[in-house]
């Protein structure tokens, strides 16, 4: 018998997307997992999408009010935990998960123990080869900014850094819990999260095989200098974090 497995993904206004993301998780080649959309307080029909979907899985739909897409993720994997998860992945609504990224997540977990890391890879329905060539050398260099950046190294750090991408994770509710979860507060949340896993265990691995197809329409609302000041930890300036 497999550990429970829930797949959480938070969602705002996404009602145009969530979509071909329900129907790519419902794709996948494992589809023994429960799936969680966690609703940011959309003003669309976000919700009403996820609770009319029909997956090979159970499904259920929370409603999170408090702001910011790390409150959304941390009230899933906790109402997850709760009701008995083992095993938690997260992707987001904007979202597209190759057909084997649960079964990837899945084996990842349970030969590291912790938390697995995937492979991001830029949407093809979004821009064409230069954007995603762009978005790709950008992954690249953000991380390896995040390795050289002295915040990100010393002593209390269990693991070294490497890119981490929260719409492509997977971690053991027992370590979600012990190094105090999602910081519930607007992106970015990923590096902080990271770093409160780096602190508590050195169990984190990074599976090639769990690839998720990333939206790149930061691009278009930020353009090529906003993005990569976003991506490399400099915030979205005057612009809003949400790039719709």
């Amino acid at each position: 018998m497999t550990a429970p497995l829930w797949v959480i993904v938070p969602a705002y206004n996404e009602a145009a997307r969530i979509g071909d993301t329900l129907r790519a998780l419902a794709a996948q080649t494992d589809t023994d997992f429960t799936l969680l959309v966690v609703d940011n307080g959309s003003t669309d029909g976000t919700a009403a999408l996820a609770r009319s979907f029909r997956g090979p899985f159970p499904t259920e739909v929370l409603v999170e009010t408090e702001k910011g897409v790390g409150c959304a993720v941390d009230t899933g994997f906790r109402h997850a935990i709760a009701n008995g998860a083992v095993h938690l992945a997260r992707t987001d609504a904007d979202c597209l998960p190759a057909p084997g990224w649960v079964a990837a997540a899945r084996r990842a977990l349970v030969r590291g123990g912790g938390l697995a890391c995937g492979r991001i890879v830029a949407r093809r329905d979004e821009h064409g080869p230069v954007g995603r060539g762009f978005f790709r050398a950008l992954v690249g260099l953000a991380a390896t900014f995040g390795r050289l950046r002295p915040a990100h190294r010393g002593e209390q750090f269990l693991a070294p850094y490497r890119m981490h991408a929260g719409n492509n994770m997977a971690i053991t509710a027992d370590l979600y819990e012990a190094c105090g979860g999602m910081p519930r507060r607007p992106s970015p949340t990923d590096r902080t999260f990271l770093n409160r896993v780096r602190r508590t265990t050195a169990a984190i691995v990074h599976s090639r095989h769990m690839v998720v197809a990333n939206s790149t329409r930061r691009l278009s609302a930020y353009g090529i200098v906003g993005t990569a000041k976003w991506y490399l930890d400099r915030g979205s300036g005057s612009r809003t974090a949400d790039p719709r």
